[in-house]
Parts: C-alpha cells; structure tokens; sequence
C-alpha cells in the first residue's frame, strides 16, 4: 500500500513532495510508539497514524504535544505563530469554511482531537510547554520522534537532551524539522548541531530539509 500524504484542506508545514518525502522516512524505520512535538492543525499528525495503523496493522501509539494555542508568559519563550490566531487561508472557500460557517480554531485542542477521533484509541494529546511536560512523560517505549515544536534554541536543545536520556544507545530516531538549508531556521540548526557534537552522535540530512539522528 502507497500511502501518500494529504492536507486534509488545512494548513501544514508539509507542502508539496515534503509530506510524502516525511511518510517514505518514516517507513522507513517503522516505528509503533511516535512522538510529534508541535502539531500545528494535526494533519502531519493524521498522516502519521494512518501510515502507523497500516504498518502496525492498528497496533501502535500516537503522542502530541502542542501548546494548542496557549501562549508562554515570558519574552523570552516563543508563543504560537501569528498566522495562527488570524487563521488567514489563501483560499476564500476554505476561509468562509472554517472561519464563517464551523468558527473553528484548528490549532485549538478540540479542533484536533475531532480531527484525529478515527485514531483516538490509539492517540494521547498533550497541551503544554514541552520544557514543563516532556520531562514528566515515559518516553521509554517510544521509537521515533518528530520534532518541530518551539524553534528556539533553548527550546530545541531541551527537546533533544530530555529525549536522549531515555532513548540513547537504543537506536531511536529523532527527526528535526527546519535543519536543512531548504528550510533553515538558525536556533534548530545551531542547537541540533550542539546536541549532536555533545553526544557524539551522527546526523543525516535528509533531503535538504530534516535532520535524522539514530540514538
């Protein structure tokens, strides 16, 4: 079965071949339990527990943590993207759809649990700062990580440690997103390459784009 990946008609950070590129990745290492920081409006996150669900033939795991519209109480922290709380789509009818008919916040935690209900045996959604919560969870049973949450360097970094203290030298993959030159954000980049450096590690790059580290 070809599983490809589809926007579902909300927004992603997945467009174009980039959301096909992540599944093939993923199938790649064939993972039961996943781990996604930053869901946005959940359709990467749909993506992921239908490929999940085929794989595992139903038998997987599914946890996400987003801040779902909360915002963090210092200026140092990152609070949601801007575009978020305008919900602006490019596209009038998926504008007059959601904004004037559903009045439905995509990103809020209602939104995406609705969203991923065919799932909801198989999924936990977390509401939270991963520097508060990601420390608080048992990460020892899962097997692959998509990371695109906070992109700032703190943050990234206390992702990748927090992570690396239950998975390494179990052979686990973390993916980042916004590594590569294609889609570089500073902070990931630095913080990713810290991380890497320190632990002595070895990082892929996937396509331009996602950095893939085996713990």
């Amino acid at each position: 079965m070809d599983i490809k990946y589809k926007t579902y008609w909300r927004k992603t950070g997945l467009k174009g071949e980039w959301g096909d590129i992540f599944l093939d990745l993923i199938t790649k290492h064939k993972p039961k339990n996943f781990l996604e920081i930053g869901i946005f409006c959940g359709v990467t996150s749909r993506n992921i527990c239908k490929l999940l669900d085929y794989l595992n033939e139903g038998k997987f795991t599914y946890t996400g943590i987003d801040l779902f519209g909360g915002e963090k109480k210092t200026e140092a922290d990152e609070i949601e993207p801007k575009f978020l709380i305008n919900q602006k789509f490019s596209n009038p009818l998926k504008n007059i759809y959601y904004n004037l008919i559903l009045k439905e916040d995509l990103n809020s935690l209602k939104s995406v649990s609705n969203f991923l209900k065919k799932y909801e045996k198989n999924v936990n959604l977390i509401k939270g700062d991963t520097n508060k919560v990601l420390q608080s969870l048992n990460l020892s049973k899962i097997d692959c990580v998509f990371i695109d949450g906070g992109h700032s360097y703190n943050t990234v970094k206390n992702d990748l440690s927090i992570l690396y203290d239950s998975l390494k030298n179990k052979e686990k993959v973390l993916i980042c997103d916004d590594y590569g030159d294609l889609s570089c954000i500073p902070e990931v980049k630095k913080a990713v390459d810290d991380f890497v450096k320190s632990n002595k590690l070895k990082l892929n790059i996937i396509k331009d784009r996602f950095a893939e580290i085996i713990t």
